[in-house]
């Protein structure tokens, strides 16, 4: 939760929450003011330039057991513009969005790119790129969440808080954070984009304390973060994954999730500790969505392949030597890992990405051989490709668009395939749920993740509740023990708003998909005992 109240994430001006639901300029005003920069940069010497104007919402309602702890609406606008000048990337922005200025922040811009031409060593190679006319794309909401009055939200927050009090907590947090991307993009190359995009997270957290021992155990919520709107709040009857523990997929009943919680967290503080050793893991989507972003998505960024992305989180193990040889293997035969931009629902859902490319799907690791990387127009030459895959993204008008991660997920089983078939096969296992804390090395090879709940099995049923579990691997090895992948019954999307990278840095929401999947022999290690 504290990474998520990051000051980036307040970014903006306080507003009044009904400005929020303001339209602000049309598309056909925008469209002049593109066409100022695009004509301005021409005029200064760039040979392409792009032009995007955006709107930036934000609502954090923040509480914590019977009080509300903060209420924060705001919003950002201004004009970003980039140029390619003496075969050289510049950029400059503003939050003055008239003519005039805009003219002079494309000037600028260009004064940039030539500046740091002086400096390159090799002059940009930018794909090509049709231009779309005027084209437009919105998240297919039902409701806007930011229609929704703040009294609802605050009163829908502290019923969750009052349950799990009642339900016997100690301590409870709760938050719903509501995001709205206005973003118009023009570029040079013929396109006036004008897309709608809208994202929503509502979580919490609950903590109950053994009186008599002094310990206490916590479990977060079973939400996911979701490119939807407040219709996310509306569980219908197919929105269930029933099993030992209630998970949610399209929509999300958070009352009964803090209900179930309540009762998860007096398990845990009677479970017992788990034995160290080698275990078969059953790893649910609401756990696994980390594992594959840390271990997969992370890795196959093509610049942090090639080391132009290092200082933050490091670089990858996947270098180009493996994607050459055509047969390196990644994982086993079941897994299938692919990118996108496109799945309903996902936080990383957009029509067109923020260098005007059409978004669309692709594979990374395909029946466990690694098939590609995720690039941008200026990546695409280092892999033959002819065209971007449409993953380059900026936080705000006010930062530079560079590669960023799609949504990446582990494709369904081909084969019908239940969590309980799964399971029944399972001499001696653990049954993951949730994801926990994480560590990783600088070349995203060697790992640790953690959980919310842990359940053993032993000789293919579910024994009881377990605590202080870790599992620890390295990413080839851990991908080369997967023997199973649930049907497409079963695919569920989990995900972060706060996916850090770059210096400045930036943060990208994104989704990962996946079906619960086993995982044999992995090492599991007892977070409580002193090593």
């Amino acid at each position: 939760m504290g990474a998520l109240m990051m000051p980036g994430f307040m970014r903006g001006n306080p507003i009044d929450p009904l400005q929020a639901i303001n339209d602000g300029i049309d598309a056909a005003a925008k469209k002049q003011l593109a066409n100022v920069a695009l004509t301005a940069a021409k005029a200064s010497g760039a040979t392409y330039a792009d032009v995007r104007i955006g709107r930036y919402l934000n609502q954090f309602i923040i509480t914590r057991e019977n009080r509300v702890q903060n209420i924060a609406n705001t919003e950002s606008y201004g004009v970003g513009i980039r140029v390619i000048a003496n075969g050289s990337w510049g950029f400059a922005c503003s939050d003055s969005v008239t003519k005039e200025n805009i003219a002079k922040v494309a000037q600028r811009a260009v004064a940039v790119a030539k500046a740091n031409a002086k400096i390159i060593t090799a002059p940009v190679q930018l794909a090509p790129q049709q231009g779309y006319g005027e084209v437009s794309w919105k998240t297919p909401i039902e409701k806007n969440a930011f229609e929704v009055p703040v009294k609802d939200k605050v009163d829908l927050l502290l019923n969750v808080n009052s349950i799990a009090m009642q339900n016997g907590a100690n301590f409870v947090n709760s938050a719903i954070l509501a995001v709205n991307e206005q973003k118009y993009f023009a570029s040079t190359d013929g396109s006036y984009i004008d897309q709608d995009v809208h994202r929503l997270y509502p979580f919490f957290n609950v903590t109950k304390i053994d009186k008599a021992s002094g310990k206490f155990e916590t479990r977060r919520s079973f939400s996911s973060p979701v490119g939807m709107g407040y219709e996310y709040l509306t569980p219908t009857p197919d929105s269930k994954v029933t099993g030992i523990v209630t998970r949610y997929k399209n929509r999300y009943d958070i009352l009964e999730d803090v209900k179930n919680a309540t009762a998860d967290v007096q398990q845990k503080l009677q479970a017992k500790s788990v034995e160290p050793g080698k275990y078969d893991l059953v790893l649910d989507p609401s756990h696994l969505w980390l594992t594959i972003h840390e271990s997969v998505a992370h890795p196959t960024e093509l610049d942090r392949v090639l080391g132009y992305e290092a200082n933050y989180a490091g670089t990858s193990f996947l270098t180009l030597d493996k994607w050459k040889s055509g047969n390196f293997q990644f994982g086993s035969k079941h897994v299938n890992i692919v990118a996108d931009k496109l799945q309903p629902g996902s936080l990383g859902a957009v029509g067109y990405d923020d260098e005007g490319v059409k978004c669309g799907e692709w594979d990374l690791i395909k029946n466990g051989i690694l098939v590609n990387y995720q690039a941008i127009r200026d990546q695409a030459h280092i892999l033959g490709l002819k065209a971007s895959q449409g993953c380059c993204y900026a936080q705000s008008w006010a930062d530079v668009q560079f590669q960023r991660m799609p949504n990446v997920s582990l494709r369904p089983g081909a084969d019908a395939l239940s969590v309980d078939n799964i399971i029944k096969d399972v001499k001696k296992g653990i049954y993951i749920i949730g994801d926990g804390s994480f560590s990783i090395d600088q070349q995203r090879y060697n790992f640790q993740f953690g959980g919310q709940t842990f359940y053993e099995i032993q000789d293919g049923k579910i024994t009881g509740m377990l605590k202080d579990v870790a599992y620890q691997a390295n990413t080839r090895e851990f991908w080369n023990s997967c023997v199973a992948v649930a049907d497409k019954s079963d695919y569920r999307l989990g995900g972060a708003f706060n996916d850090g990278k770059g210096q400045p840095s930036q943060s990208n929401a994104v989704s990962h998909g996946s079906s619960t999947s086993r995982f044999n022999g992995i090492n599991v290690i007892n977070t409580a005992r002193k090593i």
